[in-house]
This record gives C-alpha cells, structure tokens and sequence, in this order.
C-alpha cells in the first residue's frame, strides 16, 4: 500500500476491486457513483464512503470527481497504536459500508488536509490519525457490554464443588480473559471471583446441612474442602456459626 493520505481525481472508467484494508473516500468536488458490495450510492462534497476491508467496490464520474482518500494501514494494529482510546470508536467506524455526511468542523479540517502536502509522509500520518479522530463522531454507538451469565457460572460452580476451581475455568464460559472477568465481577457483583466461588459453595453447604443427614466431613468434601477444621472456620466466617451449630438450628427451627 502506498501513502495513507492522498488527493485522487476519478474518471469516467470505471474501477472495480477490493483490499485487505479499509479506506474512506472523501468527496471534494463533482459527484462519485460508487458501489459497495452490490450497494449504490452517489458522492456529493461534503461526504464520505466508509470502504470496509475485503468489501469489493466500484466507482465512477461521469463529469470527474476529486477526492481525499484514505488508506488505512492495516498491518500491526495501525489503528490501536496510533489512535489508542479512540481506536475502537474508529474500528467500528471502518466495519461497515456507509455513506456518511461531515460536519461544518470535519469539512473545514478535509479542505485544509486537501490543501496540505499530504504527499509527505509525517503528514499523511498524522492528519490520517487526526482525521481519523474526527471522524470517530459518524461510528455507530458501541453497544452495550453483555453481562456476566451469572446461572451459566453457578451451574458450574455447583456441578463442580467438590473440585478445585480456577478464575480461568469461569473466564472461559463467560468468553472473557481472566483479568477481565475479575474487573467484571468487581463491578457487577461487588466481590472478586474467588469469593463468589468460595460464597457460593458455603451457600451449597448450608443448603446440604439444613437439608440432609450427611456427615459434616463430607458435606465439606463436596464443596470443596478437604480439610474439614477449615471448613468449619470458613462457615463461621460466612454464617457465625459452626457447620454442627448451623445444622442443629434447622432441626430446632
């Protein structure tokens, strides 16, 4: 790919093709009929065309067109390391097909790039990123995030007490990294996901001793706990009670 920023003049021939990188075309004058993956539309001064990477495209001018295009290099994460927080705004921006208008601000900053000497190759970069920037105004809404399939999770917490349990195992059903998903259940469950663990299996245990007549060590066992003095302290934490006093207070109630 060539230079990232650069002024083209479009004909009557018509280009027909595709690349592995994203482009927006920017409308300086005359009028562009283009085609995006068998969607037509036509370019006035003042909008653009979002050209998803792959997306086959073609154009044409009848009477010739001037634009200000924009390449995106796609190779090492372009984006991420020269926009930083605004690269996802900017991804989105470039995911899909659009015709899109400028606003008076973004209009004003086109003219002067088109006037600028983007053939040099600081500025190409760098208008490309602050245009890019500009732009970021147009990118759909991120949506919201999805939040965390908390009965996925304590099914299989609950199916799989007795074992030892690892952030990653919950990280993988969530479809989250580990770090993720602690910052995740910080902010919606108040707690990291060790303690939702450890809470729910003593939960599971209050449910077993209330509810049954096994004995305290292997009630422990099933939740987890192969020391049964361990788990007698990590009920009086929870509960400030003893696993036995816990027990007799069902039978009482």
């Amino acid at each position: 790919m060539g230079q990232i920023l650069s002024l083209r003049n479009y004909r009557q021939e018509v280009i027909a093709h595709s690349h592995e990188h994203p482009q927006v075309v920017i409308s300086l004058s005359g009028k562009l009929d283009f085609e995006v993956d068998g969607r037509a539309s036509r370019l006035h001064r003042q909008h653009l065309m979002v050209v998803p990477a792959g997306a086959h495209h073609t154009c044409e001018s009848e009477q010739g067109s001037q634009c200000l295009v924009l390449d995106v290099p796609g190779e090492a994460d372009w984006l991420g390391q020269s926009l930083g927080q605004h690269a996802d705004a900017s991804r989105r921006l470039l995911d899909s097909a659009a015709q899109l208008s400028l606003d008076p601000m973004q209009h004003q900053l086109v003219n002067w790039l088109a006037s600028s000497a983007v053939s040099d190759p600081l500025i190409s970069r760098q208008g490309a990123i602050l245009l890019l920037a500009s732009l970021n105004t147009l990118a759909p809404a991120a949506p919201p995030p999805k939040r965390l399939p908390l009965a996925a999770l304590d099914a299989y917490i609950d199916q799989n007490a007795a074992y030892p349990l690892q952030v990653a195992d919950l990280a993988r059903i969530a479809g989250l990294s580990s770090t993720r998903l602690h910052s995740r259940f910080i902010s919606e469950c108040g707690q990291t996901p060790m303690d939702y663990i450890r809470q729910r299996r003593l939960h599971s245990a209050l449910s077993l001793l209330r509810r049954s007549m096994l004995p305290i060590g292997e009630v422990a066992c099933r939740v987890g706990y192969t020391s049964q003095s361990a788990f007698a302290a990590a009920m009086l934490r929870e509960f400030g009670a003893s696993p036995s006093a816990l027990r007799r207070e069902s039978g009482d109630n």
